[in-house]
């Protein structure tokens, strides 16, 4: 039998609050763990090593008897700081870790040294047998209806298909606004499931007021996909600037993207130049607003506080 995520993470409900850029905080995953369950924030939240050794203090002292706390890390080459919070990581101690967007071989290595589990972000099953050979304790299925970088395959798909070829759990994320649909993920096979867009409109959530109010204002048939923040495809909320700029990258970052030499300076110029420009929305409200968000903004009714939010699920 494989481990569920309540015995992975000794949580008391299948649920991480998921990783979302310039979203979450120190905050919301206090009120996670005080719910009983895991939260995780990017590592790219902070700009800074002290200040990423800030909130790993912060979190460890908080730490309650069910829940967990990890970070994400991008491990592609665009992220020049990943050697670095990934040492913090390790050096500090953190319960676990969540490897999106490369090849996670030194996290799992680093990380196993010291008790670390490893979660790693996958949106099919050639993804998922790379990473279980590499030795990570679960994977993500990250479906269709998730939020930001998102897959291409539907949640039932997906999960079932990965979870018949793989020794080690999946977890479900995206397409997961209420408790039928937690447990229509569940009834897939996963152990457990990862939910962000619903936690955006947090009374702890480190964003604008706006961007909460844009996601109780908006639904599921306002969201759209874009490569125009980081050059992978991402959902953002239809915003009159996200219609003005449109979704699809240039003609010549399409061309030098399609070069190898030059590809990954281009998908680096494009991660830099993009998530400047989420920060910009996230922070304030401009008419240049980018804000990212899946489909489960349906079920987004009013901002609440976090604790609120997750008895949604259970």
């Amino acid at each position: 039998m494989k481990k569920t995520l309540k015995q992975l993470l000794n949580i008391e409900h299948p649920i991480i609050v998921a990783p979302m850029f310039l979203v979450s905080n120190v905050a919301m995953i206090k009120s996670a763990m005080q719910a009983g369950v895991a939260g995780c924030i990017p590592a790219l939240n902070y700009r800074t090593l002290p200040e990423l050794r800030e909130a790993i203090t912060q979190l460890k002292a908080s730490k309650t008897e069910n829940g967990a706390f990890g970070f994400n890390l991008i491990v592609n080459k665009s992220n020049l700081k990943f050697p670095d919070q990934l040492e913090v990581c390790c050096e500090m101690g953190v319960d676990f870790i969540i490897t999106s967007l490369g090849n996670p071989k030194q996290v799992i290595e680093e990380a196993h040294k010291k008790g670390i589990l490893v979660f790693c972000d996958v949106v099919n099953i050639e993804q998922a047998l790379k990473v279980e050979a590499l030795g990570c304790d679960a994977v993500i299925a990250v479906n269709n209806e998730a939020g930001g970088h998102r897959g291409d395959r539907s949640p039932k798909q997906l999960t079932k298909e990965i979870n018949e070829a793989l020794k080690i759990p999946v977890i479900s994320a995206g397409g997961v606004g209420n408790k039928s649909e937690l447990e229509e993920k569940m009834s897939y096979g996963a152990v457990g499931v990862s939910i962000g867009s619903p936690f955006i409109a947090s009374e702890e959530a480190g964003v604008s007021k706006e961007y909460k109010e844009a996601c109780v204002a908006y639904g599921a048939k306002d969201i759209v996909v874009t490569q125009k923040i980081s050059g992978t495809p991402c959902t953002v909320i239809n915003t009159p600037y996200v219609q003005e700029i449109g979704t699809e990258q240039s003609w010549i970052e399409s061309l030098l993207n399609k070069n190898k030499w030059l590809k990954k300076y281009v998908k680096m110029l494009r991660f830099f130049k993009g998530t400047n420009m989420v920060t910009k929305a996230a922070a304030g409200a401009t008419y240049k607003t980018v804000w990212v968000a899946g489909p489960t903004i349906e079920h987004t009714t009013s901002i609440e506080s976090l604790q609120k939010i997750i008895q949604r699920f259970i």
